[in-house]
């Protein structure tokens, strides 16, 4: 009896049991949107702007919704291949006017699932460096190290190398210094090691590596390899550098400038060109 009634017409061939399907889908379909919006909330949180991140889940989720009710209209008589023809037209009209956008848009979902940066990362795109303020649907908002906003649209970020220098916890610096060859080089090894053992931010592991790499005109030249957290790595790299010097001077260990030894033939005449005169020595 039920069923009966179900199967009554109410709007030309459309009975309640048609009706009643399309809500049901309808319903499953936006519960689907809503446990994708949270989903993807959660996920991409602390790497898209709030803002963009919410015009981004209820376009994806305008998107579900659309698909679901496209897959319950046959069950009204509705010719779909009309509707796909009378769609395709208005996508293509779109489309090419607004090439770039949806250029744009297509590149910011795939920057944010593949997640190559996020908010406060310090990046070098093409040729703009700087730390990364907001990804956005369509663009990517770099701060220079000037202090400069820059605009980078998602296109171009998508095509373009991406030098994330934090995303790993840890950062490599190096340093070439030169003692003379009248100072002990051990000395000036045990020295530096001790600095960098002492230091909270020098890392044990990666371990910091102190060695003598190879004697050049003037001095000696010590390599040292440094690892830090990525996050501090530039203020303990201006940092160290100053400190090794210092200790290095107050241990009598000397930083030559660039000498040569010239050796005189006997007998040789040198000319001298004075400011207010000149001279011969023999």
């Amino acid at each position: 009896m039920v069923f009966e009634s179900l199967s009554i017409p109410v709007i030309g061939t459309v009975t309640l049991l048609d009706l009643l399907v399309f809500a049901i889908a309808v319903f499953v379909v936006y519960i689907i949107s809503r446990i994708v919006a949270i989903y993807l909330k959660k996920a991409f949180s602390d790497r898209v702007d709030p803002v963009e991140l919410d015009k981004l889940v209820k376009v994806i989720q305008a998107a579900i919704i659309i698909v679901g009710v496209y897959a319950a209209l046959p069950r009204f008589d509705i010719n779909i291949a009309d509707m796909v023809v009378v769609g395709g037209t208005i996508g293509l009209v779109a489309a090419f006017a607004g090439q770039r956008i949806v250029s744009n848009f297509g590149s910011g979902l795939f920057i944010i699932a593949e997640r190559p940066m996020k908010p406060g990362d310090n990046v070098t795109i093409g040729e703009v460096s700087g730390t990364v303020d907001q990804i956005r649907v369509l663009s990517t908002i770099i701060k220079t190290y000037e202090g400069v906003y820059v605009r980078v649209p998602n296109e171009k970020v998508f095509t373009s190398e991406i030098t994330n220098y934090v995303a790993n916890v840890a950062r490599r610096f190096e340093y070439s210094i030169g003692i003379s060859y009248r100072s002990d080089a051990e000395t000036a090894i045990r020295i530096i090691r001790s600095l960098l053992e002492d230091h909270p931010f020098v890392l044990a592991h990666p371990a910091p590596s102190v060695f003598v790499d190879s004697l050049a005109e003037s001095a000696v030249i010590i390599r040292v390899f440094i690892w830090a957290p990525s996050r501090v790595w530039w203020s303990v790299r201006t940092e160290m550098l100053w400190t090794i010097k210092k200790a290095l001077e107050e241990a009598g260990i000397e930083i030559p400038y660039p000498q040569r030894v010239v050796t005189i033939a006997p007998g040789a005449r040198i000319e001298v060109s004075h400011a207010h005169g000149g001279g011969d020595i023999r």
